[in-house]
């Protein structure tokens, strides 16, 4: 269960799950009655907060709104904060069996919470009967305070139960912290900072890791620590542990692998795959090791291109992000494919990062379901 947060003891937020089972029973019949009235403890002693859907009152001590990172302030590495300034907006994705009353039930929840909801999108698939959303909703007036978003999630929980549901529920106002990998391309690393540092992207960037030193002065110019770990000699899960232990130092959550030319160990990947995204170009199988584009041209192909995914266990076959592709000629030469190419591994990158820290991504059967913006 979510950890209780401020302004809510553990009798309290217990007491208040209790109390939205009411609103959960009218949920499954498909509406709200006007005459509902909730009631839950505040961290008021003695005090009640009364709701109903027309009418939503807070105390005026409730607590003001968990902010650890806020956007306005600068990032960790010395980049320009970037993003939204709210920090009472949340993303719900979630994904269930195709059932009746779903939609219904999670407007009618965060609706009675006091939530508003600022975008919707889903989709179902037809072949497997799922179904996928996204809901992006505001909660500066929820009815026990937008500091105790921990009993919403309780109630969210208990609805999930009744649906068959896996749902994850991330908040505006903690950015995501990436670790950025290289190896001695540089064309991606270059990109990604250039957007974080332009505020295209909301996160920080605490760290850059690297198997080769070559990078470095890239890392210095944008003022972002770069931590050597050399490979060569050496047995990989050690390397591995010690990447592991930076991204423990850091609160990585999520690792953006930019041209990163290793291949991790599978017990490496089952621990990190589902925030570890990778970009390739998009000759593989065809052309897969050293000088690709040289064989492709040799080849004489049409089209290249590049893919963002998911990095699992199964060497470039994880859930597929993004990919894109560019027109080829008899004209073009090797130089000429491979400048290409690393414009198009810069652009579905950048997409795949972006679409990850806006949680519009939700996977299912190693494909994914993206709700792009």
């Amino acid at each position: 269960q979510p950890v209780p947060q401020a302004g809510l003891e553990n009798a309290d937020i217990t007491a208040a799950g209790d109390a939205c089972k009411g609103f959960l029973n009218y949920q499954e019949a498909g509406f709200v009655a006007p005459q509902l009235v909730q009631t839950m403890p505040s961290a008021q002693a003695g005090a009640v907060i009364v709701a109903t859907p027309a009418n939503h009152s807070v105390p005026s001590s409730a607590p003001k709104p968990a902010n650890d990172k806020p956007s306005s302030k600068a990032s960790e590495d010395g980049g320009a904060a970037s993003g939204p300034s709210k920090t009472t907006s949340a993303t719900l994705l979630l994904q269930c069996p195709d059932t009746k009353g779903v939609v219904a039930a999670l407007s009618q929840l965060l609706y009675g919470f006091g939530c508003n909801i600022v975008s919707s999108d889903q989709f179902t698939d037809t072949d497997t009967n799922m179904f996928f959303q996204r809901i992006e909703f505001d909660f500066s007036d929820l009815i026990i305070g937008p500091g105790n978003t921990s009993v919403l999630e309780r109630a969210i929980a208990e609805l999930a139960r009744r649906f068959e549901m896996k749902w994850t529920v991330s908040y505006q106002s903690k950015r995501k912290r990436l670790a950025l990998l290289v190896s001695k391309l540089d064309h991606c690393l270059y990109d990604l900072l250039i957007r974080h540092k332009s505020g295209e992207l909301f996160c920080d960037i605490p760290i850059i890791i690297s198997n080769h030193p070559d990078l470095k002065h890239i890392a210095d110019m944008f003022g972002v620590p770069f931590r050597h770990l050399p490979l060569a000699g050496r047995d990989k899960k050690e390397q591995e542990a010690e990447i592991e232990a930076v991204l423990a130092e850091h609160d990585i959550d999520t690792i953006i692998l930019a041209r990163y030319m290793q291949i991790f160990t599978p017990e490496f990947c089952n621990r990190h795959w589902a925030h570890t995204i990778n970009i390739h170009h998009s000759f593989l199988p065809a052309f897969e090791g050293a000088k690709p584009y040289h064989r492709a041209h040799e080849r004489g192909v049409k089209i290249i291109g590049a893919t963002a995914h998911y990095a699992t266990s199964e060497l470039d076959a994880g859930p597929i992000i993004d990919q894109h592709t560019a027109r080829i000629t008899h004209r073009d030469s090797v130089h000429d494919m491979i400048r290409k190419g690393r414009d198009l591994e810069r652009l579905v990158l950048a997409r795949a990062v972006r679409w990850h820290l806006d949680d519009r991504i939700l996977v299912f059967n190693n494909k994914t379901v993206v709700f792009e913006d």
